[in-house]
């Protein structure tokens, strides 16, 4: 699925309906480009096998497969699950200049995309845990 599909429309969703669809902090995050705390995120010491969607539309953006410690204190990944899952943007916030990751479905805000990443990407996408649900792999009983 990429910046079309099953979701698309998804960007146009009222304020009110998005705020009937998300948590107060998906809202937060997910709409007005929040961030959640370091060290506190849901997903930030996970390590169950599965796909991360998107928490306010269910694109798939990454993997666990992809997902790694990076000590940042938010999930990290050094790649997506398919390179159109995400678009990006430029973020001069705070009198930095960092790289904005947004879902391309919904145009949910991620969190940033920061070239200190290990091989083979040399990525590392510091996602909110508020922006993204884990659907866990089946475990065989």
């Amino acid at each position: 699925m990429g910046a079309k599909g099953k979701n698309e429309g998804m960007s146009k969703k009222s304020e009110a309906e998005w705020k009937d669809l998300l948590t107060p902090e998906q809202f937060e995050i997910l709409r007005r480009k929040g961030t959640e705390r370091p060290f506190t995120g849901q997903y930030y010491q996970t390590d169950t096998s599965g796909r991360y969607l998107c928490a306010g539309c269910s694109q798939e953006l990454f993997t666990s497969e992809e997902k790694f410690d990076s000590g940042c204190g938010w999930p990290s990944f050094y790649d997506v699950k398919e390179s159109n899952a995400i678009r990006t943007e430029e973020d001069m916030s705070f009198f930095m200049r960092r790289v904005e990751v947004l879902c391309s479905s919904c145009d949910g805000h991620l969190g940033h995309v920061f070239e200190d990443g290990p091989a083979p990407t040399g990525l590392r996408y510091c996602i909110n845990s508020a922006a993204i649900t884990l659907d866990p792999d089946e475990v065989d009983p």
